[in-house]
């Protein structure tokens, strides 16, 4: 049986100088979204889309979205396989095709993380697991084009330690 999961957020546009949107260049893309209870993520449109540079942009968090369910799968699905984790950084990067009309999409997500794992024996399981959390990923399981993995592992030695798996 299948369960319902709602979701709220609150936006709100922070970008009015005074004239709304008058013209395109009389207002700002900022915005805040707020979750009851959490911090405000101020974000704003890309740079090349008259955005703030130091704000995030929904295209980035949507790659954040993606890299971070994909890893809180891989962390349960290695837990319940007695593979144990030290530590998981990913450089994930998405890219995004703008049409002429200036709509776009995405085409791509490549999600590259660096897993560190205490025992070298278990890095062929724990390559197997990026495809099986990919398969459980909400958010992967939403989008229509692929999502790629290229994972690096490292282990801690006997030594303490690291060294690369590949």
């Amino acid at each position: 049986m299948e369960k319902e999961h709602p979701y709220t957020t609150s936006l709100t546009w922070t970008g009015n100088k005074g004239e709304g949107t008058a013209n395109y260049k009389a207002y700002d893309r900022d915005y805040d979204i707020e979750v009851k209870g959490k911090p405000v993520i101020n974000g704003s449109s890309d740079p090349s889309f008259r955005g703030a540079p130091g704000r995030h942009n929904p295209e980035e968090l949507f790659v954040s979205a993606i890299s971070s369910c994909h890893m809180l799968w891989y962390l349960h699905l290695c837990s319940v396989n007695h593979i144990v984790v030290t530590d998981y950084r990913d450089e994930a990067k998405g890219v995004m095709m703008e049409k002429e009309d200036g709509s776009g999409y995405f085409k791509e997500v490549i999600l590259r993380p660096v897993v560190t794992l205490t025992d070298s024996k278990m890095i062929g399981r724990a390559r197997e697991l990026h495809h099986e959390a990919n398969k459980m990923c909400f958010i992967a399981n939403s989008c229509n084009f692929p999502i790629g993995h290229e994972p690096e592992f490292v282990f801690l030695s006997e030594s303490g330690l690291l060294e690369s798996g590949g």
